[in-house]
């Protein structure tokens, strides 16, 4: 039962291309945003469409498969845990975000061949 406390699944498409980073100790780590969409009639019946961004991070071995496979645009789904953090701007301001550390990925978009 503790596996499913967290977790979180995702089918999106990146609104970005990746970014990558190899860390001191050579562990790799990506980032990127998933857009989500939905739709649906409000009470006066008019149709709807509901667009979330969420922020994706990814390491190791995931992260490595995430900077081979993924440009912005393709549809993926995303398994991994909802995480909440805080950091000080630039300014000094108190920052908060929440984000979703992926542990695997599956593209959903079909390659064209050429």
């Amino acid at each position: 039962m503790n596996a499913i406390k967290n977790q979180v699944q995702l089918i999106g498409n990146l609104g970005m291309n990746p970014e990558f980073k190899v860390l001191e100790g050579g562990k790799h780590f990506a980032k990127f945003t998933l857009a989500t969409h939905q739709s649906y009639s409000n009470a006066n019946g008019d149709r709807v469409d509901d667009t979330q961004w969420h922020n994706i991070v990814a390491w190791g071995k995931t992260a490595e498969l995430i900077e081979k496979l993924l440009v912005q645009g393709k549809e993926v789904m995303v398994k991994g845990k909802l995480t909440n953090r805080n950091y000080d701007d630039k300014e000094g301001k108190k920052r908060y975000i929440t984000e979703v550390v992926a542990s695997e990925f599956l593209l959903l978009t079909r390659k064209i061949e050429k």
